[in-house]
């Protein structure tokens, strides 16, 4: 992870990078079963985010307080913007595209990030300091319960802005704990169609009330993690592993299954029939997945180290 000060001053390329770890992070978050809470975990910015987050509070405080230049020089305004951008411009961009590929190559774009998930479980399981009998049970568990969630049908829900807002606090939730898909949440409670067909027609009043769901539920559960990543680091970690496990059966490609809000329910995961093209493009995209998030991590690591500086002339 990144050792920072609470507010860091980064240089250009550290700022690109959170930009395109935020163009990451925003691309996951609109795909159902991927998290975008597992790409920063990945790209170890995921403590430093959780306290960002946690930051808006005191931030708000002295706003009020009219102590305004306290406020930015304590707030990771740089970090959130950089990331945000990011963010931002990737749902709005990705949107429409993943739209269209997860109803013309459904089992591509699953096939892809079943090699993203299986490659982040590697890469986060090192966070651990040291494994232990009880957390390969806590990990086994919550492996359990994330198959069994991700095997829930979508329910029927009304589409009042109230319910509109509580589907954003809970669904945020979920987009920050690795392995745990908001977008996903969304189509548990019926809302992912929804929601996609009103940010592709720009539906502000939709929007923003969805935004503010999230806002407030981002904050409240931002503190509960960061909570339990200092009290229980490893514990924690594990049960997020056996998220980031347990989600792997909604992205298995190949079922048997009728399409609701463009995800496969009443699924039975199934083996390829026989060795056709599209098998092999499928597999060809999870070892892709699995290398690129290798590549990502190792790219990660590389900025966090600090560059030497130059030796001065003369």
């Amino acid at each position: 992870m990144w050792q920072t000060p609470k507010n860091p001053v980064r240089n250009w390329r550290q700022y690109a990078a959170l930009f395109l770890s935020g163009l990451l992070m925003g691309t996951a978050d609109v795909i159902p079963g991927v998290s975008g809470g597992t790409v920063a975990f990945v790209l170890g910015i995921y403590e430093e985010l959780i306290d960002a987050i946690r930051a808006v509070v005191p931030f708000l405080r002295r706003l009020v307080s009219l102590r305004w230049r306290e406020a930015l020089e304590e707030f990771p305004w740089r970090f959130l913007l950089a990331l945000g951008m990011g963010i931002v411009t990737a749902v709005l961009s990705m949107a429409r595209f993943l739209h269209w590929a997860l109803e013309t190559y459904p089992t591509y774009v699953y096939a892809l990030f079943f090699g993203l998930i299986v490659a982040s479980v590697y890469v986060v399981r090192r966070r651990v300091k040291k494994w232990r009998p009880h957390l390969l049970l806590v990990t086994a568990l919550f492996t359990v319960g994330a198959y069994l969630l991700v095997g829930l049908r979508p329910a029927q829900t009304p589409e009042a802005l109230w319910f509109i807002f509580l589907s954003g606090m809970l669904a945020i939730c979920a987009m920050i704990l690795p392995g745990i898909s908001g977008a996903f949440i969304l189509v548990l409670l019926g809302k992912y169609q929804y929601l996609l067909s009103a940010l592709i027609r720009l539906e502000l009043p939709t929007i923003l009330v969805f935004i503010a769901g999230a806002a407030v539920g981002i904050v409240f559960f931002a503190n509960v993690l960061r909570w339990l990543l200092n009290r229980y680091h490893d514990l924690t970690v594990t049960a997020l592993i056996g998220f980031m496990l347990g989600a792997l059966r909604e992205l298995w490609p190949w079922k048997q299954a009728r399409l609701v809000d463009l995800i496969p329910v009443e699924a039975k995961d199934i083996l390829p029939a026989a060795w056709t093209g599209e098998v092999i493009v499928a597999l060809g995209l999870m070892v892709l997945g699995f290398v690129a998030v290798i590549l990502i991590e190792r790219m990660a690591e590389r900025l966090k180290k600090p560059r030497p500086q130059a030796e001065k002339a003369g």
